[in-house]
């Protein structure tokens, strides 16, 4: 478990924070700029020292104010990935990964060259200086960077922020690929709800120095009461299994946690059984009290209306819906929830297109 409580003053700016968050997978802290999201980070690893503070890392205290304790920065064990990678230009990407080795005695290294090149895909630039390197290519290098000093905490402060979709695309699969293979707590700041979606297992939403809440993303992405719900990218966040797969139309299966219920999404081959976590946008759930096969629809799902909450603009709803257990969200128009005469408690079908499935 990670504990971090901080109270923290700069000029108009105040940071007064309190949570619990596991001490292992994918942590997000999301927010809007000026959110508090990189202060946080920064007192976590030291950088910042806050009068009132306390951080706690799966049993090792790196500051309690009210005992007088505070290891420095270079003390504590933890990778720091920028938003940008920051490496020696004149070194080679080997000399540069060598640099993050050295700070770990041998006997204590839980990571070694060889499986951080790996896992980051970077064996083949090795000799390459910084500068013959593409802006994926030297994060993904500052990430093995980080990883080579053993950390029993990597901070990532969003990594992807200054690169473009191209190469934000290059380099998810390689994140994905520590959430996956890694036993190291990863706290990953962004203000890209897909990135968040795609990455982490719990979420902190912050707010003016404020945890507005902190709690499993499945969970967290449904609620109503949170700014999560508005805007373009609401949506909630599943975790299915693949339960099969049709090669003549490239559409995976996933059955839904706990249930039956199924739903198909263009996506390559996978083996029956693996877990594959797909978001569904609230503005591609459409609502129908039929379930009408005469469609190209392809995933019609016989969901509960929980409760609705007014849209980001006045023409629009936002309902909560729930699918054997799993909740859904659909954005619908305020017309249409009249037309249906939606109310908590109704069933109905939600319809979903297998090509807005982001998995």
């Amino acid at each position: 478990m990670i504990q971090a409580k901080f109270q923290l003053s700069h000029g108009d700016f105040s940071l007064d924070l309190d949570v619990r968050l596991p001490g292992n997978g994918v942590t997000a802290l999301y927010g809007e700029s000026g959110s508090g999201k990189t202060t946080c980070l920064r007192c976590i690893a030291g950088l910042e020292r806050p009068a009132q503070g306390f951080i706690e890392v799966n049993g090792q205290v790196w500051q309690d104010s009210e005992r007088g304790v505070f290891v420095p920065p270079h003390q504590r064990a933890l990778g720091y990935v920028f938003q940008e990678a920051s490496l020696f230009e004149h070194l080679s990407v080997s000399d540069n990964l060598s640099f993050g080795l050295k700070r770990v005695a041998p006997a204590q290294r839980r990571v070694d060259m060889d499986h951080a090149t790996q896992l980051l895909g970077i064996g083949h630039l090795l000799d390459r200086r910084p500068y013959n390197l593409s802006g994926g290519e030297r994060q993904r290098v500052g990430i093995a960077r980080a990883l080579l000093t053993s950390p029993r905490l990597l901070l990532m402060d969003e990594p992807l922020a200054a690169l473009d979709t191209r190469r934000k695309n290059e380099i998810l699969p390689y994140l994905q690929r520590l959430h996956d293979e890694l036993d190291i707590p990863i706290l990953y700041v962004s203000h890209s709800q897909d990135e968040v979606a795609r990455l982490a297992d719990h979420i902190v939403l912050l707010d003016a120095g404020r945890a507005l809440a902190s709690g499993p993303i499945g969970e967290t992405l449904a609620r109503l009461d949170l700014p999560l719900a508005q805007g373009d990218d609401a949506g909630v966040v599943i975790q299915g299994s693949v339960s099969g797969y049709d090669p003549a139309y490239q559409l995976l299966t996933l059955t839904l946690p706990g249930s039956q219920l199924q739903v198909r999404v263009a996506h390559q081959p996978m083996a029956v059984g693996q877990p594959l976590r797909f978001k569904v946008q609230a503005r591609d759930v459409s609502l129908s009290l039929a379930n009408d096969a005469q469609t190209s629809i392809l995933n019609r799902l016989p969901v509960t209306v929980v409760s609705e909450l007014a849209g980001d603009n006045a023409a629009h709803v936002l309902i909560r819906l729930e699918a054997a257990g799993t909740p859904l969200l659909a954005r619908i128009t305020r017309y249409s929830r009249d037309q249906l005469k939606l109310q908590p408690g109704q069933v109905l079908w939600a319809q979903i297109k297998a090509v807005a499935v982001l998995a």
